[in-house]
Formats: structure tokens, sequence, C-alpha cells
């Protein structure tokens, strides 16, 4: 033990100037230097594993198969498998890592009122998002297939997915901008609204809102946004799900009689179930790890807040590394039944086909 030690002890007195290089990089040079001794580590890596493959008579398959996988499994187990058992390990002790508490980070998690709205609005989110966003884009793409305007309508259904979710959460803060109603003497309004719905309410007659601070409406109100963002996504897929129905199967049910509703309820939908149980799915995924939104809205203020969001401010704003772990493995395992369910329809999919 004494000589491991030893050992340890003098490869850490060796490598402290490198390790000190490492993450020390603080002037733009010292970035750009750490930059270039990266991109050449990552050459030097793959000229070797290129050549490797190139003289394949000489090295076994086994040894061609390492030098791809090796890299991928050894950066997945330092950058994602690592993390995560730490993380689930560092959910069973307090604040600060020094004391283990059990599972007292999950009990409060799950008994606390604050957390209980977090996990109710996640719920909200999780529930509504995927159902609105592929209906809106199932029924829009049902309504435009094969017509002329389709390209210019699926554009303009696509666009918000081009458009990162901070920066859609601006342009939507900004439709939903509150000014205190201002009136002279006669009673008309004499200021108007910055948010366009605020406007349209004080054009009818009615008094502007605060949508983003009365609870727990204001949930509905960023779960508007998500919705606006995943719809195209929905759509996209969903209509080459529906371009991929055989014809002979839609002239068979027309000349059954089937048209309209009828044509879209049992031809259309079971035709595109496979693809509508990925829709779902995906967007389920994307949705519990919502963070953006709620953060640049309303920063989980006024009652919004949702587990990612929570688990951020509990571990770097609030300094609880302990429950901010136990929040993100709580998402960490409900996002496993949506991959696993995800996986096993693809496979059933593939098993029909």
């Amino acid at each position: 033990m004494d000589f491991i030690s030893n050992i340890g002890a003098w490869l850490e007195y060796l490598t402290r100037d490198l390790r000190t290089w490492l993450t020390d990089a603080t002037t733009p040079g010292h970035k750009l230097a750490l930059m270039v001794v990266a991109v050449l580590l990552f050459v030097v890596v793959m000229g070797a594993i290129l050549f490797a493959v190139d003289k394949p008579k000489r090295i076994p398959n086994w040894v061609v198969t390492a030098g791809f996988l090796g890299p991928v499994l050894l950066f997945l187990t330092f950058g994602l498998v690592y993390p995560g058992v730490r993380t689930v390990y560092a959910s069973f002790f307090n604040r600060n890592g020094q004391e283990f508490i059990g599972i007292d980070n999950y009990v409060r998690a799950f008994t606390q009122p604050e957390f209980q709205i977090v996990l109710r609005n996640t719920a909200l989110w999780v529930i509504l998002v995927p159902l609105l966003s592929t209906l809106f884009g199932l029924v829009y793409a049902v309504l435009v297939d094969r017509t002329r305007f389709e390209r210019f309508a699926k554009t303009l259904m696509f666009l918000p997915m081009s458009i990162s979710l901070v920066g859609a959460s601006v342009i939507w803060r900004f439709m939903y901008e509150y000014r205190a109603l201002l009136r002279d003497a006669e009673g008309n309004p004499t200021r108007q609204q910055t948010g366009l719905l605020n406007q349209i309410l004080v054009w009818f007659g009615q008094e502007p809102q605060q949508f983003l601070l009365n609870s727990p409406w204001n949930t509905f109100f960023l779960i508007v946004v998500m919705v606006w963002i995943q719809s195209g996504f929905a759509m996209t897929i969903l209509s080459a799900a529906i371009k991929a129905i055989p014809d002979d199967i839609v002239e068979a049910a027309r000349l059954d009689g089937l048209t309209g509703m009828k044509m879209f309820r049992y031809i259309t939908v079971p035709s595109i179930r496979p693809a509508l149980v990925v829709v779902l799915t995906t967007i389920a995924m994307a949705t519990l790890k919502v963070f953006d939104i709620v953060r640049t809205m309303t920063g989980g203020n006024f009652n919004t807040s949702v587990v990612a969001n929570e688990f951020y401010s509990q571990s770097f704003r609030q300094g609880n590394a302990g429950l901010g772990a136990a929040l993100a493995t709580i998402l960490f395992v409900l996002v496993i039944p949506l991959v696993v369910y995800n996986v096993r329809q693809m496979r059933l999919s593939e098993e029909i086909r």
C-alpha cells in the first residue's frame, strides 16, 4: 500500500504543472493553445485508427473494432455514465455532500408544497405539450397535404423550429408584455400596450392581463411556447408518414365510401401509428428537460418552476447539491419509461414490416 501511495504521489507531482496548465486557461492565448492541443490530439488518435484500418491483414479485427468503439465508450463512460452514477450517489447526502442522509432529499422533493408544485407543473408540461403539439401537427399535415400551397404552408409551420428556445421565449415574453392601462377623462386608453395579446384585449375593451404572473394560468401560457415550437416537428414527421401510406389502400377505402373524418379515423391514423408514437415520446422527452423557456420568461418564479429549472436553482443558485442531485435523478427516472417504450414500439414496427 505504501508503494502504491508513493507511486500515486509521484505521478501527481509529475503531472501537477500539466494539470494546472489544462485547468487554468484564463488568457485568450492560453485558451487558443489549449484548443490547438485538443485538435492535434484528435488528429493523432483518428490518424492512428485510420492507419490501423488501412492495414487489415496485419491487425486482428478485434483491434480495429476496439480502435473505433474504444474512444466512444471511453467518452461515454467519463462524460455520461460516471456523472450519472455520481449524481445518484450525491443525492443521498446533504447540501454540501458531507453527511449521509439517505432518502431525505427524495422525501422532501415529494412532500414539501413548493416541490409538489414543481412536480405538478412538470406533469402538466409532459401531458399537454406532446398531445397538443402532435394534434396540431397532425391536423395541419392532413389539411395541407397535396394542396397547391403545401410547401409554403409547411415552411411557415416549421419556422419556429429554427429558433432557439431562448429566442422563442424572448419573442413570447414580448407577446405577453403587460403595461398598466391609463385612460383620459372620457375613459379612452391613452397608453398603448407593448404586448400584442394585451393590445388586442384593449381593442376589445378588456383590461390588460399579467399573463406571466397569475398562477396557475401562467404555466399554461408558458406551455404555449413549447407547443408553438414542437408543432412544426410533429407536422414534418407526420406529413412524411401520411405520404408513405400506399395509394392502393387509400383508393380501396374511397371505393368503400370512406371520406373526410372516416378516412382520417380508419385509414390515416392507424397507418401512421408508429410515427405518432415516435413523435409523442420524442416531444415528451424534450419537454421533461425543458429549462430555457421557464428560466427566460419567469425564472421559475410565480409557481412556474419545473424539475429541470429547480435542479439548476438548487444546485447552482442555492448551493444545495444533495437536493439538486435528487431532482436530477428524478428527472432521469422519469425519462427511462419513455425511452423504453419508444424502443419497444420501434422494434415492433420493424417486426411487422
